[in-house]
This record gives structure tokens, sequence and C-alpha cells, in this order.
């Protein structure tokens, strides 16, 4: 059995922890079987910060076909190179990154041709982008080409049976993850660390500071709160770069808003030492295919209040028992469920037991099992 997997950006830790089980898996359980997963480029232009200063490795047989960003690769460039290392390799099983990418999407239908099983794994939902009928009957005729899909949770698996793919067909139904033991292990070492300084309650945003993330609501509603109490205690801290930087900025000035705190952008591996100078994480996005530090804040054992437009918000949150919903359109209903931690303190430790409890099911171990299971199915 030889697997091909196809991946945008080699920054992406959150799946490279996956690679890495797979094949822990392939050598323990398919010791003849061969993996490649081959990254088009370094990263996105937006997140080069993220991918600076990597000081954790994981090991899988990899190539990065562009050193450089993603952004910089045009489509000959990625088609080209595509076709090379599929020759090259000569895979059983060719996995890839969506249906986004013209140059996959046409290595894919290549790849058909060959009798080569097609493996795409989706992190879309229904909510992540404007659907048109068009380009929606043009997906499906592309989607009835797989011979299985692995999905990151719920939303994206009820998106493809809107599309007319039988569950059945999607052996992996819980991809989103992350690495949970390292994530872990810095959240508590800084916790730790930090046990003696006096560093007060804080709500916490970590991402991009852009517009689909719907931070000046986040603004409004802390300004909210503040507004509605006569203490200081809590703040609020926002960890991450984007073009919304100078005008949230502004707009907390303008407010008088002197809780707040602005960390910028940095590595991954860094996020838990911010959260662990926090309380409750809040991901207020218009748009978010899922919210991969949703699962990042779970495994620390946090509350997390996250927007209903976010694709893990039906897998991960159960309203009232380890966080709170709210629609992202609606500022007041984002100012009550941050009120309710600063009203109830006593929830935030019983909420976050519950986070840890929940994001259990979502393991890298268990969905590297998973996946290749489904891959050796697919080649024998």
């Amino acid at each position: 059995m030889r697997v091909l997997i196809i991946h945008n950006q080699a920054w992406a830790h959150y799946k490279s922890v996956l690679f890495q089980e797979i094949e822990r898996e392939f050598r323990e359980n398919y010791p003849n079987s061969e993996l490649l997963v081959a990254h088009i480029a370094l990263h996105e232009q937006s997140r080069a910060v993220m991918a600076s200063d990597e000081r954790v490795v994981y090991q899988y047989p990899q190539v990065v076909l562009f050193e450089r960003s993603l952004d910089s690769v045009t489509f000959s460039e990625r088609l080209r190179a595509l076709f090379k290392v599929f020759r090259k390799f000569k895979p059983d099983v060719l996995n890839i990154n969506g249906w986004y990418d013209p140059a996959q999407v046409v290595l894919a239908l290549y790849a058909k041709k060959l009798g080569v099983k097609l493996v795409i794994s989706s992190e879309s939902s229904a909510l992540d982008r404007p659907r048109k009928n068009l380009r929606e009957s043009l997906k499906m005729r592309f989607l009835r080409r797989a011979d299985a899909f692995f999905c990151f949770g719920k939303t994206s698996v009820e998106y493809l049976e809107t599309l007319g793919i039988d569950k059945s067909m999607i052996p992996v139904k819980k991809a989103a993850v992350v690495d949970n033991a390292l994530i872990s292990r810095i959240f508590t070492k800084s916790k730790n660390n930090q046990a003696t300084v006096a560093i007060g309650r804080n709500f916490i945003y970590v991402g991009r500071l852009a517009q689909e993330k719907n931070l000046s609501s986040l603004l409004a509603a802390y300004r909210d709160c503040c507004d509605s109490r006569s203490d200081n205690e809590w703040g609020l801290v926002f960890v991450g770069d984007g073009p919304m930087k100078a005008q949230l900025m502004q707009e907390a000035a303008e407010n008088g808003l002197s809780g707040i705190r602005f960390s910028g952008g940095m590595p991954w591996h860094e996020v838990p030492t911010y959260l662990a100078q926090a309380d409750v994480l809040i991901l207020p996005s218009l748009s978010e295919p899922w919210g991969l530090v949703v699962n990042e804040a779970m495994v620390c054992a946090m509350p997390v209040i996250v927007s209903r437009n976010c694709g893990c918000s039906d897998d991960l949150v159960q309203s009232g028992q380890n966080g709170l919903l709210f629609d992202p359109t609606e500022v007041d209903e984002l100012a009550a469920a941050m009120r309710h931690y600063i009203t109830h303190p006593e929830d935030i430790a019983v909420h976050g037991a519950k986070s840890l409890e929940l994001i259990a099911a979502f393991s890298p171990t268990s969905v590297g099992k998973e996946m290749v299971t489904a891959f050796h199915k697919l080649a024998n």
C-alpha cells in the first residue's frame, strides 16, 4: 500500500501531528506500506510568523514542493510539481486537501483514470462561505469520483450529505485534531510558573485579526460588560496579528477600554502560554470552517464562548455545560455570555472540566488509526 497525501502548507502543526500518527500506525501494523506527505509550500504569507521559530518537529516522510509562501505559487507551478511527485511516488491511494485547489482537482481526476483510489479531506460546512448553485453542481460531479472522505466534524459531514454523499463513504468523522499532549504540557508548565503571579481574570481571543473574525463585535460586547459593572477585574487579550489590528486598537482607545491587551502574532507552540493567563476563550467568527483554537483551549480545560457559525460548535460546545453559544450578529448575546462568567466565576472550573472530557474524542492517535484503516481497505 502506497499512500500519497497532498497538503497545502508545512507549517500546519495540527495536521503534522496527525501525519506522524499515520506514519506510526503504518510502521506498527502495515510495515510493507509507504506514506508520503507532499506539502505544496511552507506557509500562507499571512501565517508566516506562526511558522517561524519552530522548535517542535514531527517525524513523517514528507517533501515541500516550494520553499516559499503558498500565495506565491501559481497554478501552473503547483500543477507541474504535483504531477511530478505523483508520477515518481506511484501511489495506490491519493488523499487531496479538499476541492478548492484546481491543481489538486486536476491531479485527482488524472489519478482516477489510472485506477488510483481517491480520498478527499473536507473541512467545509454549509456556513463557511456563500454557496452558488452552478458551483455546487460542479462540485457534486467531482465528489462522486471520490472513494472516501475524511471530515473535520458534524458540520462537514452534514454538508457532504447535502451534496449527495452517503455517510458510509465517510470513515473518519472527527479529523479536527491538535497535539493534545504537547499543548497540555506547555499550558500546565506555564500555569505552574504563574501560580504566584496575580494576573486577574481574562477573556482571550486567538487567531487572525481579520474582518470575518467579528472582532469589532467582541470589543463592543466587552465594552457593554465594562459598562455594566463597577470593578475592572476582567481583561480581554488578543493573540494574533492581521489587517484589522490598527483599527481594533483605535476602537479600544476611543471607547476607553483599558483592559485590552494585544499580544501580537507568534508561533503556535507559544499560544498555550497565553491561554495559561486567561480563563475563557472566545471565538466570535462570522465564518469559520472549524476553529482549532477551541480544541486547544478545551485541552487546557477552559470554558469556550463560540459563535454558532463556527464549524466546531456542534461537536465541541455543549451550551451551559462546557461553554456558551451565541449568534455572531447579536452583540447582546455575546455580551450576555461574557457576563455569565463574570457573574458566575464558579462555572469556570466546572465548564473547563467538561471541556477536557469532551475533547478526548478528538485524539490524533485514534483518528490516525481510523485513517490508516480506511487507506488499507481502499488499497486492498
